[in-house]
């Protein structure tokens, strides 16, 4: 899985598509925010519907950094999401 890596207040996190697929298969992505490693990890979770490509991979590689911040700025921790298995 491609990844990509965004600056949000000081803090580097880790952009990369998640393999969930929902009912509207290519008309929406999930996106997973990451931060650190191991018990210390931190994870958000993101959904949005892309305007161009519908490939998870493409798509990512076409969202600007403008845009990663937008949806990390809507995301959601990962004990809400069924993409991580609603872990904590």
């Amino acid at each position: 899985m491609p990844t990509r890596t965004i600056d949000v207040h000081g803090t580097t996190w880790k952009v990369t598509p998640t393999g969930h697929v929902t009912q509207f298969v290519r008309d929406e992505f999930t996106m997973l925010f990451t931060k650190g490693t191991g018990p210390d990890r931190v994870e958000r979770v993101a959904k949005y519907a892309p305007l161009g490509a519908r490939s998870r991979e493409l798509s990512l590689a076409e969202l600007t950094d403008a845009q990663l911040h937008e949806l990390f700025a809507r995301s959601q921790p990962s004990w809400t999401s069924p993409e991580t298995g609603y872990r904590r």
